[in-house]
């Protein structure tokens, strides 16, 4: 008797290996798709980072001439800034807030893909410069008039062109946030059970979603000013430059915070689980989010110190930027608060943190110098300034993001990176980090002003060598996140199982990966540690 043969038929297109993660709508593909292309694009913006370095590691070097080293350092700037640290957190928020909050998926699935193909486009937009009329922009990263009015060719015009397409990826993605954490948590998580990484993705969202209309409307008065005949910021056309930097540090300044308030949620939730402690103050971490949001919308004209602004206005903005240091040291006093006496994991994940605390504090604290106006008179644009923003971007932010992909990666790809070359990667980027950067407050305080291309012999040469050799290091160091990142793909990563550190949140009660629907059952959540509550409970029906 004939068998009769099943029907096969063709696997749709959309559906094939590639063209899957194409047209996909699942926010852990798309957190995915983020954080791998944040990492491309901080890949390049790293070589030319090392470009810029190179040129001033001597005097009078002609590595780069000063036109190309103003190109490196505009798209430098706007990359790390746009297409690293703000979108790699929108990566981190994608594929973790509906773990974390108990949901299977995001509010509105389509245009959070929409918001991820725009960011792609608006980095390909900026990259695109280099090729345009003229090159790339030569005007520093914030595009002040009236240089950037005058600068002739089309590289500013594509400059603010991506921008535009990101400010738009980006408040997409924060509506989609929004709604998704306040109508979409499990059964039982309140406010004061949400994770302390949720916390601090919401008010990331609702800071972009009050700021990103003032940097558009600032960049279209700018492109008309340079395109349709307009004056807004010209100042021999009775326009006011000045103008343009009240709206792009309305946007400026909070965005500092939309880069580091998701970082902190990372170190507050890498920190109780090494240290096997639950978190120290949890509402007084939640509300000083809360609070760092608030204020963050009005210190903005403590980058404006040397404008001219009135001494009443100087003192105002000075007394705000230090009251919004209270809230950050409580963060700081709390974290160490859960070390204290706590049973102390030193993995990679923990190292990052710890090393995290560090190097913002340090950041924070010639924050506190800057925002005394008499002193910022004084260190204004001078390379005092270039360190500390690094010490809070880099030593702060990008520090919390290795930190949370060292502690997430086994929950997105079922493997965890290898402990040995991740503390490898630590060390050298510790140590190379801290000898790029130091120095640059030595050479600030002897006078070397930022956005110079080149020197003569004297006192700089020394500490911009030194600086020179740490960039060079972390280089190194990121060589080997990415033979780690490869190790481990290859299939020589340790299977994690679906908690490997015995975690606290609701992404670690599903696999690793988790499955398309992320969850079989969502348990009721009776605290911030709901996981711990399982464990107990299981722990008290065995005995």
């Amino acid at each position: 008797m004939a068998v009769r043969a099943e029907p096969v038929y063709p696997v749709p297109w959309y559906r094939g290996r590639f063209t899957s993660w194409i047209t996909t709508v699942d926010h852990k593909r798309i957190g995915i798709l983020y954080l791998v292309t944040c990492l491309i694009f901080f890949g390049a913006g790293g070589i030319l980072a090392v470009l810029m370095r190179t040129q001033l590691a001597h005097a009078n070097e002609k590595f780069l001439s000063a036109e190309h080293y103003n190109e490196v350092m505009t798209v430098h700037g706007v990359t790390m800034v746009f297409l690293v640290i703000v979108p790699i957190l929108a990566g981190f928020a994608n594929f973790l807030v509906p773990l974390m909050i108990g949901s299977k998926d995001v509010a509105f699935p389509r245009l959070n893909a929409l918001s991820y193909w725009l960011f792609l486009f608006g980095g390909i937009v900026l990259y695109s410069s280099f090729f345009a009329t003229g090159g790339a922009a030569q005007t520093g990263w914030t595009l002040y008039p009236p240089l950037s009015e005058q600068y002739a060719g089309n590289g500013v015009d594509l400059a603010i062109l991506s921008l535009h397409i990101l400010s738009v990826s980006s408040l997409i993605g924060a509506i989609n946030f929004i709604v998704t954490i306040h109508r979409l948590r499990a059964p039982g998580m309140t406010w004061m059970r949400v994770p302390l990484f949720v916390w601090s993705v919401d008010v990331y969202a609702w800071i972009l979603v009050i700021v990103l209309p003032a940097l558009s409307a600032g960049l279209t008065m700018l492109l008309l000013d340079r395109q349709a005949g307009t004056h807004f910021f010209l100042p021999n056309e009775g326009g006011n430059a000045v103008l343009f930097q009240h709206v792009f540090w309305f946007f400026g300044h909070p965005e500092v915070y939309v880069m580091i308030l998701p970082v902190m949620g990372i170190i507050s939730e890498i920190i109780p689980v090494f240290s096997r402690k639950p978190i120290f103050g949890y509402t007084a971490i939640a509300f000083s989010s809360v609070a760092i949001g608030f204020y963050s919308l009005l210190v903005w004209a403590h980058h404006m110190f040397t404008v001219g602004l009135a001494t009443p206005l100087l003192g105002f903005f000075m007394i705000s930027s230090m009251i919004i240091a209270v809230p950050t040291g409580i963060k700081i006093l709390n974290w160490l608060a859960t070390t204290w006496r706590g049973n102390l994991i030193f993995d990679t994940p923990m190292l990052f943190a710890l090393g995290f605390i560090a190097l913002f504090t340090i950041g924070g604290l010639s924050g506190i110098f800057l925002a005394t106006f008499p002193v910022d008179w004084q260190a204004q644009d001078s390379y005092f300034v270039v360190a500390h923003l690094h010490y809070v971007l880099f030593g702060g932010s990008m520090f919390g993001i290795f930190g949370g992909l060292y502690y997430w990666w086994p929950k997105m790809f079922g493997r965890k990176l290898d402990e040995t070359l991740g503390k490898w990667h630590f060390w050298l980027l510790f140590i190379g980090f801290n000898l790029t950067f130091f120095p640059q407050h030595l050479l600030g305080l002897a006078g070397m002003p930022r956005r110079i291309y080149t020197y003569n012999r004297g006192s700089w040469e020394t500490d911009n060598l030194i600086s020179t050799i740490g960039s060079y290091v972390m280089a190194a160091a990121i060589l080997v996140f990415v033979v780690n990142v490869i190790w481990t793909r290859r299939r020589a990563g340790v299977r994690s199982g679906n908690d490997p550190w015995l975690g606290d949140t609701l992404e670690w009660y599903t696999t690793s990966p988790p499955p398309p629907h992320n969850f079989e059952k969502v348990p009721y959540v009776t605290s911030a540690r709901p996981l711990r509550d399982l464990r107990r409970r299981l722990e008290e029906r065995r005995a």
